[in-house]
């Protein structure tokens, strides 16, 4: 199979993007954009100073940059453009359905109120559903570094916005925080009737991964990719169908793994674990979803039908209504019977 015409398939394919952090798609030259707005001064010259910046040692490394950067956020209107910003950028790579993390505690830590946050992004999503056709789903994250006390007090802010949020989902830095400490935080959002999802197995110890299922009871999991370290856990993972939202390139750029060839992606995917490809935050690591999708085809040996199986499972793992999953699902195939028989054609 031409490794070009694959690479036009995945242009053309419909596709769910389920990680996503919204605070991760502000570009260099918004940033710039939105300090001078702000009256905020960075600490790097130019844009090219802070891409520069842009060699991350580990998680923890990006976290200290990424927190920096999203103080430029300020106003309504900011966090309007960051996310209208990202809606373009990912229609362009046929993105129809995004499911988008937001971390408030980012923001509330530095003044900014909770509404603030959610107006903005929340119009942007509007706008985006009525001029490109993209619908979407919204994600509040708790910041694992911080206390579940924090996490309850941040839940008790949303509280008057509930039905503008989708679900909850963790995230920040794994070591030392592992989803246990998150118990009664996710049992109360439970009970509130949140699906979550929860960061684990990223650079956290497949354990983790098992406790975000039987202690947080999350839906799917965010990264994952330390579940091959426990061959029980890659079974349990195909058998009960619980999703993989996997952010390669990512992955790459926080030394996850050392060579993209070296990612366990297509493995999994083969062994039938529902495998996702994602952006993560894209600003930050050189890619949105096309782009991960590409340089897996180019390191993995993805094949088309490992990329329509993608496709589909993006969908399938989504929390969109069973009738536009099968929609979607259908739309799919019928993309790649058209593009095979043009290959046979040829």
């Amino acid at each position: 199979m031409n490794p070009q015409a694959i690479d036009d398939l995945i242009r053309i394919l419909p596709k769910a993007e389920l990680h996503l952090h919204i605070e991760g798609s502000l570009e260099p030259e918004m940033m710039f954009r939105l300090a001078e707005r702000n009256h905020i001064k960075l600490p790097y010259a130019n844009v090219e100073a802070l891409r520069a910046a842009y060699q991350f040692e580990d998680l923890q490394s990006f976290l200290d940059l990424y927190y920096s950067g999203a103080s430029v956020l300020v106003t309504e209107q900011d966090f309007y453009d960051l996310t209208w910003a990202y809606c373009e950028r990912a229609h362009a790579d046929n993105v129809v359905h995004a499911e988008i993390f937001f971390d408030p505690q980012t923001h509330t830590a530095r003044g900014i109120a909770f509404a603030t946050v959610l107006d903005g992004i929340s119009r942007a999503l509007t706008d985006a559903h009525r001029k490109l056709g993209m619908t979407s789903r919204l994600i509040m994250c708790f910041l694992r570094h911080l206390s579940e006390e924090e996490g309850f007090a941040t839940l008790e802010t949303a509280f008057p916005y509930l039905k503008r949020l989708h679900g909850v989902g963790l995230d920040s830095g794994e070591k030392g925080n592992p989803p246990a400490k998150f118990a009664r935080l996710f049992e109360r959002c439970r009970a509130l009737g949140l699906p979550a999802v929860a960061h684990a197995g990223e650079e956290g110890p497949a354990s983790y991964i098992v406790d975000a299922l039987d202690i947080l009871q999350v839906k799917r999991i965010d990264h994952g990719v330390r579940c091959s370290e426990d061959p029980d856990l890659v079974h349990r993972l195909a058998h009960e169908k619980i999703p993989l939202t996997v952010c390669p390139l990512s992955n790459l750029k926080l030394n996850v793994v050392t060579r993209l060839d070296a990612h366990n992606l297509r493995d999994l995917l083969h062994a039938g674990v529902c495998v996702t490809v994602n952006s993560d935050d894209p600003a930050y690591f050189g890619g949105y979803m096309n782009d991960n999708l590409l340089a897996c085809r180019v390191s993995l040996g993805l094949n088309d039908d490992d990329v329509v199986q993608i496709a589909m499972n993006s969908f399938e793992a989504s929390w969109l209504r069973d009738d536009d999953k099968t929609r979607w699902q259908d739309e799919i195939g019928r993309i790649a019977l058209e593009w095979e028989n043009r290959q046979e054609a040829q």
